[in-house]
């Protein structure tokens, strides 16, 4: 039977609101692939990110111009070739693992060799904000064992983090600037990290921006994300940063990810595995990175309103692998 492809958006509502640098959002438009071959059915899903000139509608496109080349029974290494990094080959991406997982009837974490995927503790988001509100969160999430701390508004964010230190002194706090950061005032804002016991910060500069940070001298960590998609930008990176955070949406794909989480490592690099917001189907093929990274950062589900059944388990800070039934 041939195969067949659908593509669909959905809207999931957030609870409350997810508030970073750049902006504020309440709900969570994620594009989702569906193919299916011999009673076999392949899931991904995707989150377009207008930080990289994405849309729903673009990201859309891109997938139904590869309906024929999908639907003729391409390959997952062939569309690294025919398609660009990005959420459009993600979605499609995990989708032909999940078909071949299913197909085949072995589990994807054993197609892409890796012996086994332990339950792995995941960061918690804590939404930019007032001190105040932000306090207020991280008290409600203090039994989580990792707070991952959205800051990046400049004047007040030194006030933020120690509120939040306030509130939750046991938890790893991880910083996430969003690029909010500037030249100027990055010692300060490193001191009030420091201060903190911050453990990693990721992304304190813009990317456009980030050469200052090769001759930065910092006692944390610094972990790239809008600067690193992909294996080329790897040398830059290297001397730049400690980590590089991994996202499916941003390499475009598990195929992708695999390849520069390994390279990664070899150039000495931690590796974080993020993700968007979005639901289960989207964290469940980062899961397989789990093992190969040093922090883990798949709380997009907690962040949402409800979501999809079957979806990933969460207990406290632990999430858990897929079943078969969510994806691979």
């Amino acid at each position: 039977m041939a195969r067949a492809l659908s593509i669909a958006v959905e809207r999931w509502p957030i609870a409350g609101a997810f508030t970073i640098a750049r902006g504020s959002r309440t709900e969570a438009v994620v594009v989702t692939v569906e193919i299916e071959e011999r009673g076999a059915r392949g899931r991904g899903e995707c989150v377009p990110y207008a930080r990289y000139g994405e849309s729903v509608d673009s990201v859309s496109a891109q997938i139904e111009a590869m309906r024929g080349f999908i639907e003729a029974g391409g390959d997952r290494q062939e569309l690294m070739a025919r398609m660009a990094a990005g959420a459009a080959r993600n979605a499609v991406d995990c989708a032909l693992w999940d078909l071949e997982a299913k197909t085949a009837g072995v589990p994807a974490h054993v197609l892409a060799g890796i012996d086994r995927i332990a339950p792995a503790t995941t960061c918690f988001t804590i939404s930019l904000g007032a001190p105040s509100v932000m306090a207020e969160a991280a008290r409600k999430a203090a039994d989580r064992p990792i707070l991952k701390v959205k800051l990046g508004a400049g004047d007040g964010d030194g006030e933020r983090i120690a509120a939040v230190r306030d509130a939750a002194p046991d938890a790893i706090l991880v910083v996430d600037a969003n690029e909010g950061w500037r030249e100027h005032d990055i010692a300060a804002q490193f001191a009030a990290c420091v201060a903190a016991g911050v453990a990693l910060v990721e992304q304190p500069l813009p990317a456009a921006d980030d050469a200052a940070l090769a001759g930065f001298a910092s006692s944390i960590p610094i972990c790239a994300d809008e600067s690193a998609h992909g294996v080329a930008e790897l040398g830059a990176v290297a001397e730049r940063y400690d980590a590089i955070n991994v996202k499916l949406d941003k390499t475009g794909g598990l195929t992708a990810a695999l390849d520069l989480v390994r390279e990664a490592r070899r150039a000495d690099l931690d590796v974080m595995v993020g993700c968007m917001v979005g639901t289960s189907l989207a964290m469940a093929p980062a899961m397989l990175l789990s093992p190969l990274a040093r922090y883990v950062d798949l709380d997009g589900p907690l962040l949402l309103a409800r979501d999809r059944e079957p979806g990933l388990r969460y207990e406290g800070g632990l999430v858990y692998p897929p079943a078969p039934g969510l994806w691979g």
